[in-house]
Order: C-alpha cells, then sequence, then structure tokens
C-alpha cells in the first residue's frame, strides 16, 4: 500500500430530521390536542487519531464522508432519533485544515477525537407551537442541513528519533540493526521513498528518506519529508564513511535543516559514521577528528556489523531519548 501522508476529504455531516404534525388520538375524541415531534439532530463528524501512519492511504479512493441524518419526529411527542455521529480514523500527527475557513488544528495524541462538522439540528414539530392563543398549531420546521467541508489533512510524524542523513548514509540498516523494522535496503540512492517506523524499547524511530542539497527549497523529495523531522525529539545524524567528504554531508544537512526551520538546529543530536567496516582505523580516526571540530554533540562510528558497536548505539540513544 502506497504511503500517503497528505489527502483532501470530502465531509457532511447529517441533515436534521424534520418536526412533523400530529394530533394525540385518544378514543371519543381522534382529533385531540398537537402531538407532533421534533426531528433529530444529524451525525456529526469527528477525526480521530490512530497510531496508524498508512490510514490515509485507505481514503485515496474514498475521499467522501456524509454522517447519517437525523429521523423526523413522530407521533405522541415522540423525538426523531439522532444520526449516530461519525469517526473519521487519521494518523497521530495530522495537521487538519478547513479549506474554507483556513482553521486547523492538529491530532496530536493517540485516541483524541475533534469535531470536523456539526450535524444539523432537528426541526420542531407542531407540539412546540402550542399556546393559550394557538390550541391547534399545523406550524412545523424542517431539519437544519449538516455543516459540510472539505479538509485538507497533512501529516507530519511524531516519532522520538528521526534517523535522517543523505541518500544511501545507511540509516534503514541501521534502523533494522536496532528495531528489526525490515525496512528495505539497497545499494542505490533513494531506497528509502517511503518513512520507515521501528518500536525501540517503547521509543518509536523514524527513518526519514534521504535529504539532499536544496531539500529546503524544494528539491528531490523537498518539503515532503523535511515536515517528518520537525517533530522529532532527538536527530540521529547518518554519514557514511564511504563519502568523499564526511563533512560537507554533515554541513548540507544541518544547513538544509536549518533553513526548513531554525529550531530544528537545536534538537539533540547523535551524528553516526556508518559502515565503519568499509574503512580502516586511520580513516576512521581522521573523520572523527574532522567532524568533532563541527559539533559538540555524540558522535559515533558503527557497523551493522558489529554487535558491540550496535549496542553502544543503543545505549547512547536510550539515554538520550529518557533525559530529553
Amino acid at each position: 500500500m502506497k504511503f500517503i501522508d497528505e489527502i483532501t476529504l470530502s465531509v457532511k455531516a447529517g441533515n436534521g430530521g424534520d418536526g412533523v404534525v400530529r394530533w394525540l388520538q385518544q378514543r371519543g375524541n381522534p382529533r385531540g390536542g398537537p402531538a407532533g415531534g421534533n426531528g433529530g439532530r444529524g451525525a456529526s463528524v469527528y477525526a480521530r487519531a490512530v497510531r496508524d501512519i498508512n490510514v490515509l492511504s485507505k481514503y485515496r479512493g474514498n475521499n467522501s464522508f456524509v454522517g447519517e441524518n437525523g429521523g423526523a419526529g413522530g407521533k405522541s411527542s415522540q423525538h426523531g432519533k439522532n444520526g449516530e455521529n461519525l469517526y473519521i480514523n487519521l494518523p497521530v500527527g495530522s495537521i487538519i485544515t478547513n479549506t474554507t475557513t483556513g482553521e486547523s488544528f492538529e491530532l496530536l495524541n493517540d485516541g483524541q477525537e475533534e469535531r470536523m462538522v456539526a450535524g444539523g439540528y432537528g426541526g420542531l414539530g407542531n407540539e412546540h407551537f402550542k399556546s393559550s392563543i394557538n390550541v391547534v398549531p399545523k406550524q412545523w420546521t424542517p431539519g437544519k442541513p449538516g455543516e459540510e467541508a472539505d479538509f485538507y489533512i497533512e501529516l507530519a510524524l511524531i516519532a522520538d528519533a528521526g534517523f535522517i542523513g543523505l541518500p544511501n548514509a545507511g540509516k534503514s540498516s541501521l534502523l533494522n540493526a536496532v528495531t528489526q523494522a525490515g525496512a528495505k535496503v539497497g545499494g542505490y540512492q533513494f531506497t528509502t521513498l517511503d518513512p520507515n517506523l521501528g518500536d525501540f524499547y517503547g521509543y518509536i524511530l523514524a527513518d526519514i528518506p534521504g535529504i539532499i542539497e536544496g531539500a529546503s527549497e524544494g528539491k528531490g523529495l523537498g518539503h515532503k519529508f523535511l515536515k517528518h523531522v520537525t517533530r522529532t525529539r532527538v536527530l540521529v545524524h547518518c554519514i557514511s564513511f564511504e563519502s568523499v567528504d564526511p563533512v560537507a554531508d554533515y554541513r548540507i544537512i544541518r544547513n538544509e535543516l536549518i533553513s526548513y526551520n531554525k529550531e530544528l538546529g537545536d534538537k539533540k543530536e547523535i551524528l553516526v559514521l556508518t559502515k565503519s567496516d568499509l574503512v580502516d582505523e586511520n580513516k576512521q580516526k581522521e573523520v572523527y577528528k574532522r567532524l568533532s571540530k563541527e559539533t559538540k554533540d555524540n558522535i559515533l562510528t558503527i557497523s551493522i556489523l558489529d554487535d558491540s558497536l550496535v549496542k553502544e548505539f543503543s545505549d547512547t540513544l536510550t539515554k538520550l531519548l529518557k533525559n530529553s
């Protein structure tokens, strides 16, 4: 199923039921006083947050939602049935914007519910109009239409740590090593086209698709995935030892993050030098020394083939997440 992180939904609440004209039926008095009930209220439509980043994909071919109408009033002063409220499941992290009014809200917590459109009020039956000067009212009112609107849904992932870096920097391999996420890996750029998630001792890790120079201006995957970095607590910045210039790689990603959102430059970071098994120890020391001049954050070397290095990374990340 193709990952979708933005979609427009057409949403309509239920109409209110009509009020009715009815008369009290009594033996010997076939047409007693007014007894027409009010109509029921139409269903409102709510957004409900769920922990499923793929749920938007289910709406790609069916993006219209209509709430149940309220029932008409009945005889003997019976109120019409209210429409059953409709709930649309949306991923935690969704930003929901009414395309007409521009009003928006966010779903930040699992199970959070927010009303998108309100159901129409039910109409009034003739019993409502009874008075001392209107003893046989024949008035009634129709139900009010439910609200309707188009909503633009944009998902910005909420993760405890986000794996970032240039394409083919070893992000997916590292995620698989510490979470068994099963993310696709390959020896070519842009293997990851959609974010991958993994469970790390109860923490959520997100492998963000490769960022390139100019991403903050929309190049490559551009803003489409930079937005997913904004809500991560910790950044895991991966740089491959295969790189011709690791320092330049680091500067490119840092520049793109800050150009997109200055606050990203202040996030806690682990700089991970990946694929250390491909270079000798002297090369490792030289790259480590150069990058140490660029950042005061944690710098780790790692090879997914070395369990001790993977454990060192896991311990460092765990400590950082607990303290952030």
